[in-house]
């Protein structure tokens, strides 16, 4: 059972008891209404006060239910309320820690409401791509008055209960408890205090009007275009809380109702509610049960105080984990140390960090030249150069000094992880944690999973990932993982688009407008085109089957390695990013052509970001099919959070689902076909096609 009912004297007490959050799944909203039919039938009874166990009155709609026709089994939410409005006896919500979205819904059906102060308020279903379809838009302007109501509607943020409390004239709450402990017995005294009140109140009969509607929603509405860019829900929320306020109460429902069934079916709101559940979900993995033990992580240590080394390290500082950073020569720490101060300083200057927490994350910062002072650490992880040389006189050194049970980790982004763990005599304790870089600000932290890598050694890194607040997603051994395996294959259609054609300027315009961050072009000369083309040369031995364009190779040929050389696709002025199309990289593509024989041809914008998706799409079939990754979702994530994805289309995989896997296939038969491009690469991967042929999709 997910409720609870009690009867303490003339009081009927319904407690929901659904962990985590008391989420308003089928059987929840069924045990509300049955408590109410008893407190009903029983005489003995004058008042009812619902309320949430733990941690939560309730964080709103179980997210298993979304989206399916659970969500809408009677009872559903609208009878719930219902049924609260229409009880012959007063309801009282006993609101404490968390109401949001449903759980608000459900408070505002009740006669009254005493809150106890800390308590985080919201309707956050923005953040899903809707609005709140249960009314939340009629009732809370009714409460809160439409200003402040809508600010919370088109935000999805919690304010505290308290603040909500000293807003002149509201409604929302009919008494503050003294705290969270004296809330149950306040509750009770205040029910019994209402026990005779008749006619019961209601919020739908509250009145509701500004008194400058059609100036303020029009202001509303050129404030929110503004900023929410590509998602609809925000200016559909603006929509219904004005009918709140120029509309009856059954006829703002209707209008709630309509935007938020129009919403639900929006790919932006397909796209969000994917996110959402994959998110929860990259960190479940198949085989690794949630109560495997974890090894106590209480220092790390980081070899390479460079760009990586420095950006991880601060995110352990800063949730209080001790690092010591080893680096070869002094002079390389102090300018790593340096870097650390001036990143923490620039954040206490802009006012996001205070001065005390700043110094206090430098006292958990040690540095040393010598192996030998990391023998204590519980992890180490290594952030040196991307050279398998490199890695093993790092590993064979670690496999020396490091304690027994310390977790040895890798920074590699690209280099087997199995035979990184095979230059130790402890293969068990090794595993790869790939930042993105910058390290202490990207989200994402693929971490790689080597044959031999011990579960506990997996579920503590997974663990920790959550600590320092990263989106941990597990992948298996290959050439790149998941991500630069993908990008590889994105980049190799870019190369055969200037080949054909395109401009740089030309191609990363038309990737942006779909909604990515930036370009192929631009993210190159941002990462260092040195760094794709030594990788490159690596390919031309391994694998000299594979078919690459030269444009690249020949642009590093002169010099242009991107921003830190001051030129790479892009020219760049000293000092600025800014980057301006090159005269001299056109004049070397269109030679490079004439050399090659191609006559350049026109090519639409639709086809570029087909050709760069797509050859993605198919890469992560191959990469599902391998059991490189578990779950499309988790494909979807690494996307999401580390390359720049458009948020609004939900990643790679959810974006060709909603294409259709058989308009991709179709597509994918159409570029075989072109003579420059590579017939090879562009035959569907066999999960792809079973997919496509059986009309189903990844997710």
């Amino acid at each position: 059972m997910t409720t609870e009912y009690k009867v303490h004297g003339d009081v009927a007490v319904i407690t929901m008891t659904h962990p985590p959050v008391n989420g308003l799944d089928h059987t929840t909203r069924q045990g509300i209404t049955d408590g109410l039919d008893k407190a009903q039938a029983d005489a003995a009874v004058k008042s009812i006060v619902i309320t949430g166990a733990g941690k939560a009155f309730s964080g709103g709609a179980d997210i298993k239910e979304f989206g399916s026709s659970k969500a809408l089994a009677e009872p559903n939410l609208f009878s719930v309320i219902a049924a609260l409005e229409n009880s012959p006896k007063p309801v009282i919500a006993a609101i404490h820690s968390v109401v949001m979205g449903g759980g608000l819904e459900l408070a505002l059906g009740c006669h009254y409401r005493i809150a106890a102060p800390g308590c985080s308020v919201a309707l956050p279903e923005v953040k899903l791509g809707l609005i709140p379809g249960a009314g939340g838009t009629q009732r809370l302007p009714r409460v809160l008055g439409a200003e402040t109501a809508l600010n919370m509607i088109v935000s999805g943020e919690p304010v505290k209960s308290e603040l909500l409390a000293q807003i002149p004239g509201q409604k929302l709450f009919d008494k503050m408890a003294a705290s969270a402990e004296t809330l149950a017995q306040e509750a009770m005294a205040f029910a019994q205090a209402v026990s005779g009140t008749r006619p019961l109140p209601l919020v739908r009969n509250l009145p509701c009007k500004h008194p400058n509607g059609d100036a303020y929603f029009q202001f509303a509405r050129n404030m929110v275009k503004g900023m929410a860019k590509n998602f609809p829900a925000p200016l559909k929320g603006v929509d219904a809380v004005e009918a709140a306020t120029n509309k009856k109460f059954d006829d703002g429902m209707a209008v709630e109702h309509e935007l938020f069934t129009a919403l639900m079916l929006s790919p932006e709101s397909r796209a969000l509610r994917h996110i959402f559940i994959a998110e929860r979900a990259a960190s479940k993995i198949p085989d690794v049960p949630e109560d495997t033990p974890k090894r106590e992580i209480k220092s790390i240590a980081v070899i390479g105080a460079g760009t990586m080394g420095g950006g991880i390290s601060m995110n352990f500082l800063n949730v209080g984990i001790p690092v010591m950073i080893l680096e070869v020569k002094q002079e390389a720490l102090d300018k790593g140390i340096a870097t650390i101060r001036k990143n923490y300083e620039a954040q206490v200057k802009k006012g996001k960090l205070k001065q005390d927490k700043y110094e206090q994350r430098m006292s958990l910062l040690s540095t040393t030249l010598s192996y030998d002072d990391l023998r204590d650490a519980d992890m180490v992880i290594e952030a040196v150069f991307e050279e398998m040389g490199v890695k093993e006189k790092v590993f064979k050194e670690l496999d020396r000094v490091m304690k027994p049970g310390a977790i040895l980790a890798s920074n590699t982004s690209t280099l087997d992880m199995n035979k990184i763990a095979g230059f130790t005599k402890r293969p068990q304790d090794v595993i790869g944690t790939h930042f993105f870089s910058p390290a202490n600000v990207m989200k994402l932290l693929e971490v790689v999973r080597a044959k031999k890598t011990a579960k506990d050694v997996l579920a503590t890194v997974m663990a920790l990932g959550k600590k320092i607040k990263k989106t941990a997603v597990v992948s298996g051994v290959c050439d790149g993982f998941i991500g630069n395996r993908m990008i590889e294959q994105y980049s190799r259609q870019a190369g055969f688009l200037l080949e054909e054609g395109c401009t740089p300027a030309q191609i990363d315009k038309a990737i942006e407008t779909f909604g990515f961050a930036m370009g192929p072009f631009r993210m190159g000369d941002l990462a260092g085109n040195d760094i794709s083309w030594a990788i490159r040369k690596r390919r031309y031995i391994e694998k000299p089957d594979v078919k690459y364009s030269k444009t690249a190779d020949l642009l590093c040929e002169m010099g242009r390695y991107g921003q830190k050389t001051g030129a790479g696709w892009y020219d760049y002025l000293p000092g600025k990013r800014d980057a301006i199309p090159s005269p001299l990289v056109e004049g070397m593509i269109e030679k490079h052509r004439k050399d090659m024989g191609v006559t350049p041809r026109k090519i639409s914008d639709e086809e570029i970001v087909q050709r760069l998706l797509y050859a993605m799409v198919n890469e992560a079939a191959r990469i599902l099919e391998e059991g490189i990754a578990s779950k499309a979702s988790d494909i979807d994530m690494v996307y999401l959070t580390g390359y720049g994805f458009p948020v609004y289309r939900g990643g790679p995989m959810l974006y060709a689902d909603q294409v259709g896997l058989f308009n991709v296939v179709q597509s994918m038969k159409r570029f075989a076909k072109n003579p420059l491009d590579d017939a090879k690469f562009w035959q569907p991967a066999p999960l792809l096609a079973k997919l496509a042929a059986e009309g189903k999709t990844f997710n």
